[in-house]
């Protein structure tokens, strides 16, 4: 998933969709363990779109926000 679309999603979107790929990527390590998965680079995938989600939502979070501003203040 591109950074784009996760930007134009809102914070509680954001995290139903990581709870999803969670569950997938869940899914997908136990397939694995079993020999059934089809595709193992979507592990990998998985792995960077949760990442790219939790980056973005801490973007958009207002705590972060307030304190990356006082760290640059106090410099």
């Amino acid at each position: 998933m591109k950074p784009s679309e996760l930007r134009a999603l809102t914070v509680e979107e954001l995290k139903q969709k990581e709870q999803d790929t969670r569950k997938e990527l869940f899914n997908l390590r136990f397939r694995l363990a079993t020999g059934e998965v089809e595709n193992p680079k979507r592990i990998n995938a998985l792995r960077k779109d949760i990442a790219k989600i939790l980056t973005i939502t801490s973007e958009k979070s207002p705590h972060q926000a307030g304190s990356s501003e006082a760290k640059k203040v106090k410099s």
